[in-house]
């Protein structure tokens, strides 16, 4: 584990989790490999580009999207890869990739170079500059794409709370009530009340999010902005949130959870669940490579980054609180535990 106070060395060492498997637990995993003949029959692929679809797969099989023969290529097999993108079970991450291809986000990499060359002082990002709003702002002018932003959401919290529960779920051992700090649809806030029945759990969102939601299977919804104030609780949860903004941001969403919860001694803290960029318990060239192409994506279409130790350290002391850990999941998130 990392973990700091204000006048800790940065030397700090990472243990590793305990080995757990990310693939998906549902009965997609056991689907049978397919000929290339099969596929493209499936597909309704003509014969006419049945080598064209050929040379496909086999750049997918290279990505380890696929597995196939290497002598024969006669068949093709799911990977633990393309097994989280079946719909159909809980860490399926299609609609996450769906926000990613989608042409609302994918578009606004190509105003990139011209946003870098620009001696304009802007707050706008790349995205913005595109299609006149941020991506937390375009509920009125793109429904259908927030529709599938917020769907996104909700299918990496069933992924990353998949791992979470699995690999380090004593992170929420003895925490009383919990508010989910832009907790979305209200996927991770579910997924800890059925672990934990006795937790009291709260989602907080804007009110287009939350829309008429008032209580599901035990969870309250509480409309609000985290800019202005949060619920109190004993623990305030924030995943996937404080990567969206910028650092002086980031501090004044921290001040407020730190506002809603009672000190140390009486459980209060904060839990993160974000990157942390070099903190990683996979393959690390990979993992890293991955963690630095979500910072890009952030440069395009956010105000936030994806930040590594000292980065992290920073914004929790200047927020005015003592110390943290982090823990590293299998994948590309942390847990961070911040004290206040």
């Amino acid at each position: 584990m990392l973990g700091a106070s204000p006048s800790a060395t940065s030397n700090q060492c990472l243990s590793k989790p305990p080995s757990i498997s990310a693939s998906p637990r549902s009965s997609t995993s056991t689907a049978k490999p397919m000929s290339l003949a099969q596929l493209t029959t499936s597909l309704s692929i003509p014969d006419s580009k049945s080598d064209h679809f050929r040379r496909l797969m086999r750049a997918l099989v290279h990505q380890g999207i696929f597995s196939t023969d290497q002598e024969t290529q006669s068949s093709y097999s799911l990977t633990p890869t393309s097994q989280l993108m079946l719909p159909g079970n809980s860490t399926s991450i299609t609609q996450l990739l769906r926000v990613f291809i989608d042409p609302t986000t994918s578009d606004s990499a190509y105003v990139l170079p011209s946003w870098l060359k620009s001696s304009e002082e802007t707050t706008k990002t790349p995205f913005a500059v595109l299609h006149g709003h941020e991506i937390f702002e375009l509920a009125d002018e793109k429904p259908e794409f927030t529709k599938l932003y917020n769907e996104g959401m909700a299918s990496d919290a069933g992924l990353v709370m998949d791992v979470v529960m699995r690999s380090c779920r004593d992170v929420f051992d003895g925490v009383e009530s919990l508010v989910d700090v832009g907790g979305g649809n209200g996927t991770t806030a579910m997924t800890l009340k059925k672990a934990f029945p006795e937790m009291k759990c709260t989602v907080f969102d804007l009110q287009h999010v939350i829309q008429d939601k008032m209580e599901i299977d035990g969870v309250r919804f509480v409309t609000g902005d985290f800019f202005q104030s949060v619920p109190p609780a004993s623990a305030a949860l924030l995943k996937s949130i404080l990567h969206g903004w910028s650092d002086e941001d980031c501090v004044k969403i921290l001040k407020h959870c730190k506002a809603a919860i009672p000190n140390k001694d009486n459980g209060g803290k904060i839990i993160i669940i974000d990157m942390v960029v070099g903190a990683v318990t996979d393959n690390e060239v990979n993992a890293i490579e991955t963690q630095l192409f979500s910072d890009l994506l952030m440069l395009i279409a956010a105000k936030g980054k994806e930040r590594n130790e000292s980065e992290w350290r920073d914004i929790i002391f200047a927020a005015g609180f003592n110390n943290y850990k982090i823990t590293p999941l299998i994948g590309l998130r942390s847990v961070i535990e911040v004290y206040p």
